[in-house]
C-alpha cells in the first residue's frame, strides 16, 4: 500500500489550490451572493467542471481518486463553499449519470457544455415526502408515444434556479418496488418545466436552490437514462461518486479551517502568552487534525475501491459519515478557538460552520450512512 502522491498528482493539487485562491480570494463575495455565470465559466476554464467526465466529451478523464484530490484543493482554496458544492452536484449527481447512462447523442449534446461551463446542471431528486427513499417518488412519468410525460414537483434542487439542464427521477411503475423509478435528462426550455425562485438557506449560500415543477412535461425516449425502471440503480451509482468525491471539498474546508486555527493560536495572546500554550486550545486543534486525517484516509480508500472496480459501498459510507460529522465538529471547535472573532463574519469561521452543517443531511443523512454500514456488516 502506497501513501505518497505521484509528482503529477501533487502538481495538479498545487495548481488547483493556487488557481482557486487566485480566482476566489476571501472576502470577494457577499454572504448572500449567488455565483455568477462568469464564476462558472472560470471554473470550466480551470477544468474543474468535468474532472471525471471522459476526455472525448471535453472532460478530464480522471478516476475517482485523482478527481477527489482536485476537489479537495478547490475546497481548501475557495472559501465560497456553496460554489464548491454547486460544482460537485453538477459534476457527480448530473454529469456522471449522463456520461455513464445517457444515449450517445445526449452525451455529445450536453457534456461538452457542462465541462466548459456553458451549461449548469441541477439534480432533481428530493421531494417534500421523499428524501432518501427513491422507490416512493410522487413525481410521475406516464408513457406516451415517443416518450414520457412528467408531472409533479421536486422540493429542493441545488443549482435549480440557475440550471440549464436537469437530471431527474420519476415513478414509472409504482408496483415495481426498487425498479419503480426512471431517470431522465430534462432541458430547462422544455414546455412544462418551471424552476422556482431560490430560497434562503443556513449555509452554502453561493449555490442557489429551489423547487422544480413539471406540468405535462414531455421528455423523449432519447433522454431516458439507461432503461425504464433503472432509476434507483442509476441514482445510487451517482451517489457513490457524490458521497466520495463531493466530500473531498469538505476535507479541503477542514484543512483551511485548521490552518486558520493554528495561525490564530500562535498569534492570539492571553494572560501574557500565545493561546497555543493552553492545553484547552492546543488539544482541541490536535483533535481537529486527528479527525481530518482519519477522514482523509477513509476517503482515499473509498476512491481507490471505486477506481479498482471493487465493492465500495461500505468504504464510501464510512468516508461520508466521517467527513460530514468531523467537519461539523471541527468547524464548531474553530468558532470556540476564535472566540468572539469566530462568531463574526470577518475571518469566515462562522461561515465554515454554516456550510458544514448540511453535510450531515444531503447525499444521504448520517443515519442513512450508518444504516448502509450495518447492512454491509450483515446486521
Amino acid at each position: 500500500m502506497k501513501f505518497d502522491w505521484t509528482d503529477e498528482q501533487r502538481a495538479r493539487y498545487e495548481a488547483t489550490l493556487a488557481a482557486a485562491r487566485d480566482a476566489f480570494p476571501p472576502g470577494t463575495a457577499a454572504a448572500q451572493e449567488y455565483y455568477s455565470r462568469k464564476d462558472w465559466r472560470r471554473l470550466g476554464d480551470l477544468g474543474l467542471l468535468g474532472l471525471s467526465i471522459p476526455a472525448e466529451y471535453g472532460g478530464g478523464g480522471l478516476g475517482a481518486l485523482d478527481t477527489a484530490h482536485a476537489v479537495e484543493a478547490l475546497g481548501r482554496g475557495c472559501t465560497e463553499t456553496g460554489l464548491v458544492f454547486g460544482v460537485s452536484a453538477h459534476l457527480f449527481a448530473c454529469g456522471m449519470p449522463i456520461a455513464d447512462f445517457a444515449t450517445e447523442d445526449v452525451r455529445r449534446r450536453i457534456l461538452p457544455g457542462m465541462c466548459s461551463g456553458e451549461l449548469i446542471a441541477g439534480n432533481a431528486i428530493t421531494e417534500s415526502g421523499s428524501g432518501s427513499d427513491v422507490s416512493r417518488l410522487s413525481v410521475t412519468a406516464e408513457r406516451v408515444r415517443g416518450g414520457w410525460v412528467l408531472n409533479g414537483e421536486k422540493s429542493f434542487v441545488s443549482n435549480g434556479p440557475a440550471a440549464d439542464v436537469y437530471v431527474t427521477y420519476a415513478t414509472t411503475d409504482p408496483k415495481a418496488g426498487p425498479f419503480s423509478a426512471t431517470g431522465f435528462v430534462v432541458d430547462r426550455t422544455s414546455a412544462g418545466v418551471t424552476a422556482g425562485e431560490p430560497f434562503e438557506k443556513m449555509g452554502l449560500r453561493q449555490c442557489p436552490a429551489g423547487a422544480l415543477r413539471f406540468d405535462d412535461c414531455f421528455v423523449p425516449d432519447a433522454q431516458v437514462l439507461g432503461a425504464p425502471g433503472q432509476g434507483g440503480v442509476i441514482f445510487q451509482h451517482s451517489m457513490g461518486w457524490e458521497r466520495a468525491c463531493l466530500f473531498a471539498g469538505y476535507l479541503g474546508l477542514a484543512d483551511r479551517v485548521l490552518d486558520q486555527c493554528v495561525a490564530h493560536a500562535r498569534e492570539r495572546r492571553q494572560f501574557g502568552k500565545p493561546i497555543s500554550r493552553f492545553q484547552a486550545v492546543s488539544h482541541r486543534i490536535a483533535e481537529m487534525k486527528l479527525r481530518t486525517e482519519s477522514a482523509r484516509l477513509l476517503l482515499y480508500r473509498a476512491c481507490w475501491e471505486m477506481d479498482r472496480g471493487g465493492p465500495a459501498t461500505l468504504a464510501i459510507a464510512l468516508s461520508k459519515l466521517a467527513i460530514s460529522e468531523g467537519v461539523v465538529t471541527s468547524a464548531l471547535d474553530a468558532v470556540r478557538i476564535f472566540g468572539g472573532r469566530g462568531y463574526q463574519q470577518t475571518d469566515g469561521i462562522e461561515a465554515a460552520l454554516r456550510d458544514a452543517v448540511p453535510a450531515v443531511l444531503f447525499s444521504g443523512t448520517s443515519d442513512i450512512q450508518r444504516e448502509l454500514i450495518v447492512r454491509e456488516l450483515g446486521l
